[in-house]
């Protein structure tokens, strides 16, 4: 089954646009992170966008990198984010898309990683320093496995190089709407509507949006025109400024995604 089109499908004919959920594995530790993405998920996420934790994570602003190092300082490796996804799909089938880089791909054996990620139960990988020019194995290793690939594009992508990133994809395409590293804005950036109209002259996957979304009224105005919207640092903050309770923290969690989630109907 194709979780990720089914989600998608789903979204489009209650004419809204697909949640996708940011969070970090093993932030702050296993069994409260676990706790917290089964909160996220009862709020009404519709992918739920797993960060692996990385000691290097370029893409990402302070607020990701924090929670990467927490989920490092707490014991979390390769291994037991695996085991993470396998006890959410005790409960949940909600598609699952990692966030990660291709050093934890490549240093774990491209087919071993994307063999077990498949039998654990994700449905797609974001390799995020990984452009599709050089992905041939890692394509390979997931058409045969059948995990979907997602490719970024960027407000300074040209268009000429629009058919090679979009003819990479098999999941979605994420257009990050800022230049720059993830984190929480005051406000959106602009030309959203004209990027994705730009996207989608060239796929007929869904197009998401993410970096710098971070409010009901955020979440509403891209939905109007994005097939799903991300929000990460927003749900991460949630976790870092609850470390002191984390027992508070998926009550807490459910709160805020439930109130941005409201924003995606159209």
């Amino acid at each position: 089954m194709d979780r990720i089109a089914t989600a998608f499908a789903q979204a489009h004919r209650e004419n809204r646009a697909a949640f996708v959920a940011y969070l970090c594995a093993g932030d702050p530790d296993l069994a409260t992170s676990l706790a917290v993405c089964r909160a996220a998920l009862e709020a009404g996420v519709d992918v739920l966008e797993l960060g692996v934790p990385f000691s290097d994570p370029l893409a990402d602003g302070p607020t990701n990198q924090l929670a990467a190092q927490r989920a490092l300082a707490s014991g979390s490796t390769c291994a037991q984010v695996l085991d993470l996804v396998r006890e959410i799909r005790q409960f949940s089938q909600v598609p699952i898309v990692f966030y990660t880089y291709y050093n934890l791909v490549f240093a774990n054996g491209i087919e071993a990683y994307v063999s077990a990620a498949r039998a654990a139960g994700v449905d797609g990988l974001l390799t995020l320093d990984l452009p599709p020019e050089e992905a041939g194995e890692l394509s390979a290793a997931c058409r045969k496995h059948d995990l979907k690939m997602v490719f970024i594009v960027a407000p300074t992508t040209p268009e000429s190089r629009l058919p090679v990133v979009c003819g990479a994809a098999t999941g979605f395409i994420y257009y990050v709407s800022r230049e720059g590293v993830t984190g929480v804005r005051g406000d959106l950036a602009g030309n959203i509507p004209q990027a994705i109209a730009r996207i989608k002259a060239h796929t007929s996957l869904p197009v998401v949006v993410g970096f710098g979304i971070s409010t009901r009224e955020h979440v509403h105005a891209v939905a109007k025109n994005a097939d799903g919207v991300v929000v990460g640092s927003a749900l991460v903050n949630v976790i870092k400024n609850g470390l002191a309770d984390r027992a508070a923290l998926p009550a807490q969690m459910k709160a805020v995604a439930a109130d941005l989630i409201a924003g995606v109907r159209r």
